[in-house]
């Protein structure tokens, strides 16, 4: 329990097309206590959303309608946002760069998101 009180207000983007799926990370995020920035369905909107700041952490679906998300992934890099993969194929389709980022093989559940998030919590401060 104490894992899931540490993540009670953390600021949350997240990045994933498939609207159900969507729906069913924010429903997790706020049974975590976490604030849910988003979500985004396209990489504009994501790019959007972290210029404009206010999040500490993104958990990101790694092909938007066949786009890669990588653009997004380079930009919280560089503003020192720590973020997290969600994808059915695991680590294979992640570039060498983002090999050190969590990756939650979908589908997974709120245990599963949980740790990933307590991990980009740590990373956070």
């Amino acid at each position: 329990m104490t894992e899931i009180a540490d993540l009670k207000g953390l600021r949350v983007l997240v990045v994933e097309d498939e609207m159900m799926v969507s729906m069913m990370i924010e429903d997790m995020l706020c049974d975590l206590g976490c604030h849910v920035v988003g979500p985004a369905a396209r990489l504009d909107e994501a790019m959007d959303l972290a210029r404009a700041g206010g999040i500490d952490c993104a958990l990101l679906d790694l092909n938007l309608g066949g786009q890669p998300i990588f653009p997004l992934a380079d930009l919280l890099r560089e503003r020192g946002h720590p973020m997290a993969f969600a994808t059915g194929y695991g680590d294979a389709g992640l570039r060498d760069v983002d090999r050190g980022c969590p990756v939650l093989q979908k589908p997974f559940r709120e245990g599963d998101l949980a740790r990933v998030l307590a991990e980009l919590r740590a990373a956070v401060g």
